[in-house]
């Protein structure tokens, strides 16, 4: 028996409203599903119809085509948001459509320490998992227990613990060896109610010492400070969505922070020096290395904030973020390799892309 079309089946339509950047072409066929059984109808269907299948969900980590999509894209809006507590610690069962900046401002409400310093980034919970969504010294590896998600080839549900999910810096088995197979339909994670805030990373160390010291303060209190520090920061760096701030319409940042081995780290260093640089090259410690700021390769190998190219150009307050101008998707990736080439031809460091390209 035939499988019948999803309820709310939907033709060309326009994806560049359903991301941060704004750009790209129309899904063949669009489906917004509600539920883990919504997400397998359209699958089920989609296997019939031989369709190729697109997952999105909040759209601000992904580079939609010119040409747009002659697929089935299916769109993850899975609501629920639940708190409780077990063994001292704060659970949060969250659906996959959840706006992860929702998730964040209710465990900071509730006092619950683990996310503060993720603040602002846009996109669902869905997509966090697959990135390792990490940003000013914190990782939600840290706090994940389970992702729930839907094989596709199977069409049955399968519950990862954090030690399966595989996560690395931005990495995670959903992005590497397993890439496509699944889609992330829930996540749990694990809190510390009463908790003291993740202040590793030195910029918002700073910026939060400079509104009072927070071991002064209630551990909510504190937690709360280190979300509006955050958001500021972001903001300044045009990192919050704003619809009249144009420096917002992008993926975030663009190109991951290189990690080098020591090798290739004294090759940089002599490469930097021999070129008549001045001072040391930063880093920051990784796991096999040490890790090196894309910003740094960027605006050293002669690509300043501003710099723009056709209709894509660099945000005028974040090295990292490329920026919709008004142009097309083609105008931002050949900005993006001009920028990639220029670091390769400086330093010897070849940038890899974060977010990811439709197809």
């Amino acid at each position: 028996m035939p499988i019948p079309a999803p309820p709310e089946l939907r033709e060309h339509v326009p994806l560049a409203p359903l991301t941060t950047l704004g750009m790209g072409g129309p899904a063949r066929w669009f489906v917004r599903a509600h539920s883990s059984a919504e997400v397998r109808a359209g699958l089920q269907w989609a296997r019939q119809e031989r369709l190729p299948v697109t997952i999105l969900g909040g759209g601000s980590n992904v580079i939609v085509p010119d040409a747009g999509l002659d697929a089935l894209v299916l769109q993850v809006a899975i609501p629920g948001l639940a708190f409780s507590e077990a063994e001292g610690e704060m659970i949060v069962d969250a659906g996959a459509g959840v706006g992860w900046d929702e998730l964040v401002a209710e465990a900071v409400r509730r006092g619950a320490a683990g996310v503060e310093c993720l603040s602002g980034i846009p996109g669902t919970v869905g997509g966090t998992p697959i990135q390792n969504v990490g940003a000013y010294g914190q990782e939600v590896a840290e706090t994940i227990e389970t992702v729930h998600a839907l094989d596709r080839a199977t069409l049955e549900p399968h519950a990862f613990t954090r030690a399966e999910c595989g996560f690395a810096y931005r990495w995670s088995r959903f992005k590497g060896e397993d890439s496509g197979r699944y889609v992330v339909t829930g996540v749990r994670f694990r809190l510390r109610p009463g908790g003291a805030p993740t202040l590793r990373y030195p910029e918002l160390a700073r910026a939060v010492a400079a509104r009072g010291a927070v071991d002064d303060t209630s551990p909510r209190e504190a937690l709360a400070r280190v979300r509006d520090t955050v958001l500021a920061l972001r903001r300044s760096k045009g990192m919050v969505l704003d619809p009249e701030d144009p420096d917002t319409r992008s993926v975030g940042s663009f190109f991951m922070n290189p990690v080098l081995t020591a090798q290739d780290f004294a090759a940089l260093e002599r490469r930097w020096s021999e070129g008549g640089g001045a001072g040391a090259v930063p880093t920051f410690p990784a796991p096999g290395g040490v890790k090196v700021p894309a910003a740094w390769l960027i605006e050293r190998a002669g690509f300043a904030k501003g710099f723009a190219r056709d209709g894509a150009r660099i945000s005028r307050r974040h090295t990292l973020a490329l920026v919709n101008a008004g142009g097309t998707t083609a105008d931002l990736l050949a900005l993006a390799a001009t920028i990639r080439d220029g670091v390769t031809k400086r330093f010897g460091v070849v940038l890899e892309r974060e977010p990811v390209l439709l197809a």
